[in-house]
């Protein structure tokens, strides 16, 4: 069935907000040495810029349908996109570390709700028969971003300055808020209930504190006590939670769902895998530049060998796990991921281009075929209320564990580099030694896959899995 002309209209201001949102989150990576010399900052020491968005996010995510039931999809919609562009205006004005840190909260904000209220006011408009030609629409410009982040930020920042990898996204964001009042419905929910305000706000301390335990020593340069205080409130705050959610009718984020084995396994594989392997995008383009001397244009372009091997690969994930099931695709994908994060401690100026290249195209692919198989496994499952649920928890995992990803690749680096000397010119054996441990941690974590069951999946029931579960 044809889409209506205005309806069509809204899809693309959706697909642009998850456009510009799954950019930002990826864009900056090769601009951070340039943004270090920039505002007087060692490039190891500028974690904060990325952790900042994406914790801010894991935080808001958790908020942002139950705002958009309450407040109409079109208003929260609209408040997002300004929120960004207000983000993104700050973040290129930046005249210090610790106000471009600021501004990325503002800028994570905004992207926090374009997601998830974009897809539930598609939802909410189109009729059933319609839904999946819909989001299927609105999700390519998604994938889209985080490909060509890399490569776009390492252009722009050679070619002009990195103040406008966040300066492009003033105009289309100045369209998208037009647009949105033209174009999107704002659809509410009646009779909504109450927000479990107390609830988020334990989930909000626990993810917070926890990520500043980990980046004290770092960046902060926080005493150890101080680090071990913060470790503590996270662990009570998550602790307050599940007894608050255990006597609460409707909690944020219910009890019941851990009952379900796949997810509890997929969900906590999630979280600790990507701590591991979210670090690489960060740790790949900065070991590029700093110890190997590439521009930032070179080092994005190093990465499309990444993204090209992750693409091809998605078929071979569905074939994988068709053939062995997730158990055995999992435990052994989750270490051989690790091995070849680990081997990236190979890479010196002395090795042969080619070399690099087909690592690189190793690990796009065996990251491809991880995060495919985590997400479906942890969502295969869950029905009814539950699919909601669980799949807003684990956008927000996946949020939280790209935060504690680059927060532990920032302070293994400070670590290693204290430890060689602080002043010593050449960092690459600092760069060497948190390839190994984000390798090792993340080989580590295939114990917790072991414990999925070790059936085969159906041949039908897992491709329908890799379909909806994706590779976000």
């Amino acid at each position: 069935m044809p889409i209506d002309r205005r309806l069509r209209f809204m899809l693309w201001v959706v697909a642009v907000g998850f456009f510009m949102q799954t950019l930002d989150s990826t864009i900056v990576n090769t601009a951070l040495p340039s943004m270090a010399h920039s505002l007087g900052e060692s490039p190891l020491r500028m974690q904060s810029v990325i952790i900042a968005y994406s914790l801010t996010m894991a935080v808001i995510i958790p908020a942002s349908g139950w705002l958009a039931d309450k407040f109409g999809t079109r208003t929260i919609f609209q408040i997002a996109i300004v929120l960004f562009v207000a983000g993104s205006l700050l973040c290129a004005a930046a005249p210090s570390l610790p106000f471009l840190t600021a501004a990325r909260v503002v800028q994570g904000a905004g992207g926090a709700m374009l997601l998830p209220v974009g897809r539930l006011s598609v939802l909410r408009t189109f009729p059933r028969e319609q839904y999946l030609q819909a989001l299927s629409f609105v999700a390519i410009p998604g994938m889209i971003g985080p490909l060509i982040g890399p490569t776009l930020g390492g252009w722009i920042t050679q070619t002009f300055s990195w103040h406008w990898i966040f300066l492009i996204n003033v105009p289309v964001g100045l369209l998208g808020v037009l647009a949105t009042i033209r174009y999107m419905p704002n659809s509410r929910l009646p009779g909504i209930g109450t927000f479990d305000a107390v609830g988020y706000a334990f989930l909000a301390i626990a993810m917070v504190t926890l990520s500043f335990s980990l980046d004290g020593l770092a960046e902060m340069g926080f005493q150890h006590a101080t680090v071990l205080m913060l470790l503590i409130a996270s662990m009570a705050a998550l602790s307050a939670y599940v007894l608050h959610a255990n006597k609460r009718k409707q909690p944020l984020f219910p009890l019941r769902l851990f009952r379900i084995h796949s997810f509890s396994v997929g969900l906590l594989g999630n979280l600790f895998a990507r701590i591991g392997n979210g670090a690489m995008p960060f740790l790949i383009p900065l070991t590029l530049q700093v110890s190997l001397g590439y521009s930032p244009f070179d080092a994005g372009l190093m990465m499309l060998p990444v993204t090209a091997a992750g693409m091809a690969s998605k078929r071979l994930a569905t074939w994988l796990i068709e053939r062995h099931g997730y158990r055995r695709v999992l435990v052994t994908n989750t270490f051989v991921v690790g091995l070849v994060m680990a081997s990236f401690a190979l890479i010196t100026p002395t090795r042969p281009l080619a070399l690099i290249v087909v690592l690189l195209a190793i690990f796009g692919a065996v990251n491809s075929i991880q995060f495919t198989a985590m997400n479906t496994v942890t969502l295969k499952d869950l029905s009814g209320t539950r699919a909601s649920s669980g799949n807003s928890m684990l956008s927000m995992v996946q949020m939280l564990s790209m935060s504690l990803a680059v927060t532990s690749a920032g302070a293994l680096l400070a670590t290693f580099q204290e430890g060689i000397g602080e002043h010593h010119l050449d960092v690459l054996p600092a760069f060497h030694a948190t390839f190994v441990c984000v390798g090792l941690i993340t080989s580590a974590s295939a114990w917790i896959f072991m414990q999925l069951s070790p059936e085969k999946a159906e041949r039908h029931k897992a491709r329908e899995d890799v379909k909806q579960g994706g590779e976000v």
